[in-house]
């Protein structure tokens, strides 16, 4: 029946700061939908960025900054993407660990974006 995810929703505090985050960070494309929504392009699917103060409806019943956990694959192996994160300074809170992925098994390292939501970043294991 359902096929894949489309978008998946965000709630930032500062559209800027976390635009500027998953562009020059993660390296995300941004496609600026208008002025209370940003998505992030992962392929095919978005991640979507509304700020706490949205005129969106609907929204979901509680949207919280910092309360996603969220996994993304890295085409980079994972010490060439910790060299990445060095540089700009961001701060690497575990990792590489070993982990199970939903296709097997894989190593992960985490951080957090400007708002705490907490971001795994996987490559499968060798």
């Amino acid at each position: 029946m359902l096929t894949g995810l489309d978008h998946l929703v965000v709630t930032v505090t500062d559209m800027g700061r976390a635009v500027d985050f998953y562009s020059r960070v993660l390296g995300l494309d941004v496609r600026y939908r208008d002025a209370q929504r940003v998505d992030l392009m992962l392929g095919d699917t978005a991640l979507r960025l509304h700020q706490t103060d949205t005129d969106i409806a609907p929204i979901s019943a509680t949207p919280t900054p910092g309360s996603l956990d969220l996994c993304l694959r890295c085409q980079l192996p994972l010490d060439e993407f910790k060299q990445h994160l060095d540089a700009l300074g961001i701060e690497v809170e575990l990792g590489p660990v070993a982990r199970q992925g939903a296709n097997g098994a894989i190593e992960s390292v985490y951080l957090r974006d400007p708002d705490g939501n907490l971001l795994e970043i996987c490559r499968p294991a060798r």
